[in-house]
């Protein structure tokens, strides 16, 4: 069913009282496709912008409880709290309210590399070359710098990236399963975008670690230059990148760069 906040439509499966985002400032953006159980708004408040992360309401996409999708809103937040870079959006303040459980963010302009925003996807793949380059190694740097805080990167994938076109700056919008390490999968299948996902990330029991985040990392550099294919012909760099590229994303975990930084030094030695 449609419901309205601020005169702003947004989709939910039963009536919900959504009020309470009001305290948060004026709603002008609704974020309600997830398949997460949140729902997501932009709001302005006293002339600044936050993106709210609401876990609690019945929302259209996501198929398991208000609860579960509370606790792990919930368990998210040290993730957040924790993890500095300056790529990383930037938390405000975290509270339970509503019935559920709310994440408030500074507001960051830019578009969603994701494919599930048309768009927006196809804008930042049309970026120059050198730009798209620069995102990749600061994709890199973030991983690297995940890893240093003792983290590692689960459900990393294109729709965790956004590009302001303005500034030029990339940002980190989504980092809600990122664990402490060491992480085994307990599983079998973890949450995130298969394009995206190591073989370990599909076996229960597996490590998940840096090595698997070198699969990642590849794979986004076929997001970036290829479209996600690993087609040679579709690759527009050199061969030395197409090489590395596909080094990463090996199903073989020894024939991976076996850290973040071995693989940005050598994609560093291509250019």
């Amino acid at each position: 069913m449609t419901q309205y906040l601020d005169g702003t439509a947004l989709q939910v499966r039963e009536p919900f009282d959504l009020d309470f985002i009001k305290k948060y400032g004026k709603v002008f953006r609704v974020f309600d496709g997830q398949d997460s159980g949140n729902l997501c708004f932009g709001t302005v408040k006293a002339g600044r912008k936050f993106f709210v992360k609401f876990a609690g309401a019945p929302t259209m996409e996501y198929s398991g409880q208000p609860q579960d999708a509370i606790a792990r809103l919930k368990a998210s937040l040290p993730v957040y709290q924790n993890l500095r870079h300056p790529c990383l959006i930037r938390l405000v303040e975290a509270e339970e309210i509503g019935g559920g459980f709310a994440m408030v963010f500074h507001w960051e302009d830019g578009d969603c590399m994701g494919r599930m925003y048309p768009e927006s996807h196809a804008r930042f793949l049309a970026l120059p070359q050198k730009n798209r380059m620069d995102v990749f190694s600061r994709i890199l740097g973030f991983l690297e710098s995940v890893h240093s805080q003792g983290y590692v990167a689960i459900d990393f994938y294109d729709g965790s990236v956004m590009y302001d076109f303005q500034s030029g700056r990339t940002i980190i919008c989504d980092v809600d399963f990122f664990a402490r390490k060491p992480f085994v999968n307990h599983m079998g299948r973890l949450w995130g975008s298969s394009r995206f996902m190591s073989p370990e990330e599909f076996q229960l029991g597996a490590e998940i670690d840096e090595v698997t985040n070198v699969y990642t990392a590849g794979a986004m550099a076929f997001a970036l230059f290829s479209h996600c294919s690993r087609r040679r012909e579709d690759w527009p760099l050199g061969e030395g990148f197409f090489q590395l590229a596909s080094r990463a994303v090996c199903d073989s975990r020894a024939d991976r760069p076996q850290s973040i930084r071995e693989l940005r030094e050598l994609w560093q030695k291509q250019k």
